[in-house]
């Protein structure tokens, strides 16, 4: 049975005649048109007109998970019946809404839970994306673009997407929809090609998400080859450990029962705990790699990267760098989208979606109802407790100067740069710790071996 809204007095509204479907151009693009186009519907609440949520056939149909934006451009959620995807799309976008999602519902459980996210290799969609552009700026259409690359695209996995969204956008889909209707690309994408797509200003927009992409792959990397060195140090120390405790201690404990001779305290402490290694060293490692399997699983649930992100944020120097880097990248992306035409409600709604952590996405949320009741950015985001105080000024003082997308991008500059030298600060720490560690284990492996061989000495002599 399909949902039926209902105005602010409790009555439902009418039904209205079911409207024709038609292939979509350029002169039905809800993302052209103005506002007088939209449907006429309360203030105080702006629901799908019943039409679009009436079962054109009898019988169970598929229900529909829909994300929408209504003309004052709030985002609203509702599930509703129909008898295609298409069908749906069609019959909402001559209505005028922006269609924001619009997903199959599917059913949750542990089986849904067991299923593998899909990934985009990010180089090889910046690649794609600069070709994109470079196509795009030739002058060529938007659908010869895609039919050359979906021919030409060396990546196995990208080239699939490509095809369908091809094939979607021949059938008459806006060029954001197929994309998003993919599900594996990133909403600050698709939200940045409705932007152009609505603007006119395709071209602009894709290569402002090219420079983006550009600029968080470059902090990625810079950050991941920081951290390669103390990771590589750590292995070999582990490595170096477990050898000498499973294999070199066992082997002077050998020796050492064959003699009388009564052992040092600490000869007597490394044996020990070479003997238990050696015996258990099997188990062990069945634990901890069933440990670490289990440790991965439960950190993909929510539950389990909030716990992550509140031990982040109460480490000591972790914090610091953790939370600066998160304010960097949610100062990139509002940057991004603001400059591209989105609305700052509708941007934070799509900066949420495309943050990775769970702590940050519910500040956001917050921070999005307290600007849809007209508080300022600045205020939202100070009151979260999370963006540190100087950038809170610093997108003040854009709001007050009329220049917060191009203050926004000078905060995660900023901030990329600062994660940048505190992270290298760090690190130059955490090696030399490492390096003596390691040197410490070592003298006291050799000195606990080889202290019964002089003690046995000097008996003899």
């Amino acid at each position: 049975m399909a949902i039926r809204p209902f105005t602010p007095t409790g009555a439902p509204l009418k039904s209205s005649t079911h409207p024709q479907r038609m292939r979509r151009s350029a002169s039905t693009n809800p993302y052209l048109s103005d506002s007088k186009h939209f449907p006429k519907t309360p203030s105080t609440l702006l629901p799908l007109p019943s039409s679009c949520l009436q079962e054109p056939f009898p019988g169970a149909m598929p229900e529909f998970a829909l994300k929408y934006a209504d003309p004052r451009g709030e985002i609203r959620k509702q599930v509703m019946e129909a008898a295609s995807e298409q069908e749906l799309r069609d019959r909402l976008s001559q209505q005028g809404y922006l269609i924001y999602s619009l997903k199959p519902r599917t059913i949750t459980g542990f089986s849904a839970g067991l299923g593998k996210k899909r990934k985009l290799d990010v180089e090889k969609f910046l690649i794609f994306n600069q070709q994109f552009v470079t196509l795009f700026r030739a002058g060529l259409p938007i659908l010869k673009c895609l039919d050359l690359l979906g021919d030409r695209l060396t990546d196995a996995k990208l080239g699939p997407y490509v095809r369908e969204i091809r094939d979607d956008v021949r059938k008459g889909s806006l060029l954001s929809e197929a994309f998003q209707r993919q599900g594996i690309f990133p909403a600050i994408y698709t939200t940045s090609i409705m932007a152009g797509e609505k603007s006119g200003a395709l071209g602009e927009v894709l290569e402002r998400y090219v420079n983006y992409q550009k600029l968080a792959l470059a902090v990625r990397k810079k950050i991941m080859l920081s951290l390669l060195y103390p990771s590589v140090l750590v292995c070999l120390v582990i490595l170096l450990v477990i050898f000498l405790v499973t294999f070199v201690v066992p082997r002077f404990a050998s020796l050492y029962s064959t003699t009388n001779a009564q052992l040092p305290a600490p000869t007597r402490m490394l044996m020990a705990i070479g003997a238990a290694a050696e015996q258990y060293i099997v188990v062990g490692a069945v634990g901890l790699f069933s440990a670490i399997v289990g440790l991965r699983f439960y950190l993909r649930t929510e539950a389990g990267q909030s716990a992550a992100d509140r031990l982040k944020m109460r480490t000591p120097i972790l914090s610091e760098i953790w939370t600066k880097y998160q304010v960097a990248q949610l100062s990139r992306l509002l940057s991004t989208l603001l400059t591209g035409g989105i609305p700052l409600v509708q941007g934070m709604e799509t900066a949420s979606q495309s943050v990775g952590s769970p702590l940050l996405k519910n500040a956001l949320g917050k921070a999005q109802k307290m600007v849809k009741e007209g508080q300022p950015l600045s205020g939202a985001l100070a009151s979260t407790g999370i963006v540190p105080p100087l950038a809170i000024d610093m997108i003040e003082v854009g709001e007050s100067t009329g220049a917060l997308p191009s203050m926004l991008s000078s905060v995660a500059e900023f901030y990329e740069d600062d994660v940048n030298t505190r992270m290298q600060a760090t690190l130059s720490l955490i090696e030399p710790a490492i390096m003596i560690f390691m040197g410490m284990f070592v003298a006291f492996v050799l000195v606990s071996l080889y202290l019964p061989i002089f003690s046995l000495a000097e008996s003899m002599g």
